[in-house]
């Protein structure tokens, strides 16, 4: 035995690590080659051949009558398969599903289950035979085609493997098979495709894959859902033997709501009903109004789903429920199999079917030569009949007056053993003329099936010739149209979540610590709302519910939300800690709030004089951190971003000290971020002390004038005067007049009139 070693005594051991190893191997290939695997001869694995070996010598044939299902069980564990009862059912229940098989081998009476529930009932409950199928892989059986081999205790004998008429192993596959190691996942096709291509590869085995795929155009599925993976992806598949699948369900339009008639391999309707109804309930699917499951005896799928009204696309709202649910479901390929050599491989589709053809070149090989040996043998007994015959005195004389016949009409007539113990038991009315003609028309038609049998054994081509004609038959018997049709669809994709939401006005509300929520409407009194305690409205923004919202901070950050997030006003929000991840130093605030279009342009500015001009786009952040966006020199704020109407606009920039700076925006620069160029000239000394800061920035048009309030007192400039102040960007700006250092505000006057004797008015 190997890695026996002998210690200093003499005695033979073995290393544990080393009986671990082997032992481990052992069970291994155990699992692989006797349990989880599938044999490329007749496509099965133990079990299920075991199972309907059982049933075929119970004698339970597609012509005959059913028999409880707890029988065929009881036999498999007790003379085949040693293994729990439970998982014996439940691989016959597959076999006979015709949701689960691609061609079913067993006929069920009583509950099977079905597609929205697979489970079958108790085996006590059901009974079952053999189908009609199964006769592909067992007509065979008794002609001398297989390798009988003892079962587990030795008191029966039981088939290696089945003489499998077509490809087994293709035509329904293996839904999933786990070894040690290693995993098989075969998916069904169809008989006819399958059969034509091994008939092809039969004629030409120097095919390759894809001008197999003339004939294989995809695997073929038991619902009639629609394979909608790429021909690129399908030939990559069974070039390799692994890849995957993509099968969609299939709808049609009726009344108005969208009729879900196939789902993908093994998915329920009930499922795909209830996760739809999830999404709606989540308000993910607003489009949709209702979802109901109405199978009925016609159709076992039929999932309505009614849209809320007719003005809602269907194409798009389908690619969105296949990306959602599982309308659409990828099916993994492993097309790993035990090959003719006993190991177990991952084959390409041209190996399959070569090595399937090998095996059925064997199989017929066997069932001409016991054929012929049979055939042999009865015209081997017909010479002694014809030889009785002609000499039918001698031969009755003999049997009547010696002591030991069968030696005496061996000798007398040159008989065998066999030929002189046929004839002793014949009838004598057997060797009539009658039954003389009868015999020799029998002996006429062997010698001629001889004939045939050792010309199909002597010619190669003539070999050839009766397999592809037997496929070809077997094909037409048991074959029969494409279920899942190949086809080009579009991905599914998923609408945007803020797409789902209906699209209304909302106003955004953010409070001073930083509190947010929202309401609908423009028009919000913001003022009137409830607040915290110790805590005040700071900004607002209105837009549309399916914008992003941002938020600028004075860490000169820019932090990213979707409007159709934000909690309702009836509350009082929630802050942006919850939300955002602010600096851990937690002084980080709020300094403007957009709700914007993308390619809307924004000033972004700090107070001590430093700004440029952005797209709104530029401000939107994927990530909790936000981004950085605009540099904050040191001393300085961040001030509430200003909006640009019009890119031939004019800046309007104050300061504390009352100086006020009008200049073109085209001067200001364009960037994505930084810290930007200086809008006002504001002594360095002064803007780190914060003596001096930018009070009022605004984008203003040509040609208008503007009005200052300061306290008490309001002033109107009007455009011709506004040249006074006008000059280029950077540079210190020129003074107002006296009491108008301390700027309340500044808003535009369109209309441009005098207003001199108002304003002296006002200024008295």
């Amino acid at each position: 035995m190997e890695n026996i070693e002998l210690d200093q005594n003499g005695s033979e051991y073995m290393q544990v690590h080393t009986f671990t190893e082997q032992a481990f191997l052992n069970y291994s290939m155990s699992i692989i080659t006797d349990r989880a695997l599938p044999h490329v001869s007749d496509g099965m694995k133990p079990v299920q051949r075991r199972i309907i070996y059982a049933m075929y010598d119970l004698g339970l044939k597609p012509e005959g009558t059913t028999k409880k299902s707890a029988r065929t069980v009881g036999e498999v564990i007790g003379k085949y398969h040693p293994h729990g009862d439970a998982a014996c059912y439940e691989a016959m229940v597959l076999m006979a599903q015709n949701f689960s098989y691609r061609y079913p081998l067993i006929h069920g009476q009583g509950n099977w289950g079905f597609i929205d529930e697979p489970r079958a009932a108790a085996m006590r409950y059901t009974e079952s035979k053999l189908s009609r199928f199964s006769d592909v892989l067992l007509s065979e059986l008794s002609l001398g085609t297989v390798e009988w081999v003892p079962n587990f205790d030795g008191s029966v004998d039981e088939p290696r493997f089945l003489p499998s008429r077509l490809p087994n192993i293709l035509l329904n596959g293996t839904i999933v098979g786990i070894a040690v190691g290693m995993k098989t996942s075969i998916p069904p096709h169809n008989a006819r495709e399958v059969a034509n291509a091994a008939i092809e590869l039969l004629k030409n085995p120097d095919l390759t894959v894809a001008e197999l795929m003339q004939w294989v155009k995809g695997p073929d599925y038991p619902t009639d859902a629609e394979i909608i993976t790429p021909y690129e992806d399908l030939l990559a598949m069974y070039e390799t033997g692994s890849g995957s699948v993509k099968l969609r369900a299939t709808y049609k339009v009726e009344n108005g709501n969208i009729i879900i008639e196939s789902l993908p391999y093994r998915v329920q309707p009930s499922v795909v009903a209830k996760q739809i109804a999830d999404l709606m309930l989540a308000k993910k699917l607003p489009m949709v109004k209702d979802v109901k499951n109405k199978p009925d005896a016609q159709n076992p799928c039929r999932i309505v789903i009614e849209p809320k009204s007719n003005r809602v696309d269907i194409h798009e709202l389908m690619l969105h429920l296949c990306a959602k649910t599982s309308l659409q479901q990828s099916y993994s390929v492993n097309l790993n199999m035990i090959a003719l050599d006993g190991k177990p491989k991952v084959l390409s589709l041209k190996e399959i079917l070569s090595e399937w053809l090998d095996f059925r070149k064997l199989t017929v090989t066997r069932r001409l030569n016991s054929r012929l040996k049979k055939v042999k043998s009865r015209l081997h007994l017909l010479e002694g009949i014809f030889t009785a015959l002609l000499n039918i005195d001698e031969v009755i004389r003999i049997v009547r007056t010696e002591e030991d016949p069968k030696t005496v009409l061996m000798e007398r007539f040159r008989l065998s053993d066999a030929q002189a113990e046929y004839i002793l038991e014949t009838k004598l009315r057997r060797l009539a003329r009658l039954e003389e003609m009868e015999l020799r028309s029998e002996q006429s038609r062997l010698l001629e099936e001889q004939h045939m049998i050792e010309g199909y054994l002597g010619s190669e081509e003539a070999l050839k010739y009766l397999i592809i004609k037997e496929i070809r038959e077997c094909a037409a018997t048991y074959g029969d149209d494409r279920r899942s049709q190949i086809v080009q669809r579009e991905e599914a994709r998923a609408i945007a979540e803020k797409d789902l939401v209906p699209i209304e006005t909302m106003t955004a509300i953010l409070s001073d610590k930083g509190w947010i929520r929202g309401a609908k409407g423009a028009d919000v009194d913001v003022e009137n709302l409830t607040y915290m305690t110790g805590d005040r409205f700071a900004f607002k923004a209105t837009g549309k519910s399916n914008q992003q919202l941002v938020i600028l901070t004075t860490y000169g950050r820019s932090y990213t939300m979707d409007v159709s997030a934000l909690s309702s006003a009836r509350g009082k929000g929630e802050p942006l800690t919850s939300i955002f991840e602010f600096s851990s130093q937690g002084d980080e605030k709020a300094a403007g709030m957009l709700i914007s279009n993308k390619d809307i342009k924004y000033i972004l500015y700090t107070d001590v004089g430093y700004g440029f001009v952005t797209a709104y786009e530029n401000l939107i952040s994927n990530k909790k951190q936000g981004k950085a966006i605009i540099t904050v020199p040191e001393g300085g704020l961040v001030k509430e971003p200003v909006k640009i109407d019009k890119s031939d606009a004019d800046i309007l920039v104050s300061t504390s000290e009352g100086r006020l700076l009008i200049f073109p925006v085209s001067e200001l620069p364009e960037l994505s971020k930084g810290k930007g160029n200086k809008i006002i000239g504001i002594p360095t000394a002064d803007a780190t002390a914060r003596k001096e800061v930018i009070t009022h920035l605004k984008v203003i048009p040509k040609n208008v004038a503007i009005v200052i309030y300061s306290g008490k007192h309001r002033k109107t400039i009007s455009h011709a005067e506004l040249e006074q102040y006008r000059g280029e960007r950077a540079k210190r700006g020129t003074k107002l007049p006296k009491g108008y250092n301390k700027i309340d505000s500044i808003e535009i006057d369109m209309s441009d009139e005098p207003h001199d004797l108002f304003d002296l008015i006002r200024d008295e």
